[in-house]
């Protein structure tokens, strides 16, 4: 059978009070420093797999294949340009 032990962390005392972190550490909530790019490759990806989630939605139905993948590039762009943090074009 196992037992649980317990273990104090680094940033509490043993009173149960949280002490600073230690100097030189950094603290794993800072905002990040900058936002990655998607590749043109990625992006293509991206919008292949939502054009295909909509043909799946409609049942395969042929003749709007072009109307799939025009659909799923204005989502795609509108979240990438959320994610960048400006608007959608």
């Amino acid at each position: 059978m196992a037992t649980r032990r317990s273990v104090e962390t680094p940033a509490t005392t043993a009173s149960g009070a949280r002490s600073a972190p230690a100097k030189g550490k950094r603290s794993t909530s800072s905002k990040p420093a900058g936002r990655a790019t998607v590749s043109a490759e990625d992006r293509r990806t991206m919008i292949a797999e939502a054009a295909y989630l909509r043909a799946e939605r409609r049942g395969f139905d042929p003749g709007h294949e072009t109307e799939d993948w025009l659909a799923a590039e204005e989502e795609v762009d509108a979240l990438l340009a959320l994610g960048q943090g400006g608007p959608a074009q």
